[in-house]
């Protein structure tokens, strides 16, 4: 939350997912004096608390850019169906999209006494950081922020940083979070791809449905394209395929490479030779009872829901197929119990045994601890910095990096501060 003298704004509006969801800790008659809200992008831990928002009086509107609001809609829905949350009414869903107002990056907006810029931020399709401008402060809110260039994206704006505050992502700003080369994983990636499938065995992908899963499909297409490994199909499923529609409805918000791939070339990877969309509970067992070696990408990315699980219940039992996780696992998620070691997981209710085996590569969205050293390097007339969404460690451990070059801060839930 962001206060001026005249306004308050707020920051993303998101619920941390997990085996137990959490929520923001902001009481609902506070949330009818929120003037605005600007959403970074649109993953759940960002977003999936603006249907409860609206349910409880919320009269404002939600800005972020186009594909941010596009991409929320299918994942609020997803959450929705999924969690049923308490307190979210059918009158608050459809007057949270009335309420959507979209937004160009570098073109500002006011709200009241306060302006406003979306700024890429290399993240999904859509991503922002978020500048503040209030009087003679200004503010940089990073959201979830990338350094790299990716398959889909260029990597997040840094150029003429300006801020008196900036307040930044940790996930990857721990001491030993530096990531390796994209090469070197990748060609560890594809090495054991190809063992799996020479030895008669599927692989498993769960993914996030928005960013890392169309990226992870760009790479196992041209890989397969290439013949780095042989030729199978690539099946998609859950979340994945309404998001893939999504990303190429905006391409014009990914690299311009890409686009030019696709308008030049007629070479469109959205619509690859190489993928199939499983097609419900059907298509689901048909993948599963198939003999022939395959692919599958789906949701979700850390093993919270979705068809990821009725694929473990009925795949894990066979030591020829492999899991590959391929994103954040956080705290208390399935996925990291996997990545920690697990062999029984519990799903519905019973434990499965896991036979499979199980790998780890990091085709991270997010900026690495030398990247976003880097980024918090870059801002001029830092004062104040924050670092917020990020394991405690993580966040300390980023925090001691910075030495005494301005002040640092780690808050903690119901913190407030003057700057």
């Amino acid at each position: 939350m962001i206060e001026s003298q005249q306004a308050r704004i707020l920051l993303d509006a998101g619920v941390k997912m997990g085996i137990k969801e959490e929520y923001p800790l902001i009481e609902d008659s506070e949330l009818k004096k929120i003037d605005a809200i600007i959403i970074s992008h649109a993953h759940l831990d960002h977003s999936a608390y603006l249907p409860h928002i609206f349910s409880a009086g919320y009269e404002g509107h939600v800005y972020a850019t186009k594909p941010t609001l596009e991409l929320i809609n299918i994942l609020a829905s997803d959450y929705l169906n999924i969690s049923n949350p308490e307190n979210v009414t059918k009158e608050g869903q459809s007057k949270m999209q009335r309420r959507y107002r979209a937004v160009e990056y570098q073109k500002p907006f006011q709200i009241k006494d306060i302006e406003i810029k979306l700024l890429p931020a290399g993240h999904i399709l859509g991503s922002a950081m978020i500048e503040v401008k209030a009087g003679r402060k200004k503010a940089i809110y990073t959201g979830d922020v990338n350094c790299r260039t990716t398959k889909l994206l260029d990597p997040a704006y840094t150029e003429s940083l300006n801020a008196n505050i900036f307040i930044t992502e940790s996930t990857y700003g721990g001491d030993k979070d530096i990531f390796p080369s994209e090469k070197s994983t990748l060609g560890a990636m594809t090495a054991s791809i190809k063992e799996t499938i020479n030895a008669g065995g599927k692989v498993i992908i769960p993914s996030f449905g928005v960013g890392r899963a169309q990226e992870v499909l760009f790479i196992l297409d041209d890989y397969m394209k290439s013949g780095a490994f042989p030729k199978v199909p690539i099946y998609t499923d859950g979340m994945v395929n309404k998001a893939m529609r999504i990303h190429r409805h905006n391409v014009i918000y990914c690299r311009d490479e890409l686009q030019k791939r696709i308008l030049l070339n007629d070479d469109d990877p959205f619509k690859s030779k190489n993928f199939a969309q499983v097609e419900g509970i059907p298509g689901r067992k048909k993948v599963m009872a198939s003999t022939e070696s395959s692919i599958i990408v789906t949701t979700s990315g850390m093993l919270t829901g979705g068809p990821i699980l009725k694929y473990l219940t009925g795949m894990a039992d066979d030591d020829k197929n492999k899991l590959i996780l391929v994103g954040y696992q956080a705290e208390g998620t399935r996925g990291r119990t996997l990545a920690d070691g697990a062999k029984k997981l519990e799903i519905d209710g019973k434990q499965v045994d896991i036979n499979l085996k199980v790998e780890q590569y990091r085709l991270s969205a997010h900026a690495d601890r030398q990247q976003l050293h880097q980024l918090i390097g870059k801002v001029q007339n830092l004062e104040d910095l924050f670092i917020v969404h990020g394991e405690p460690s993580k966040s300390k451990e980023l925090a001691t990096a910075q030495g005494n070059k301005c002040k640092v801060h780690i808050p903690e839930l119901r913190n407030s501060f003057g700057v």
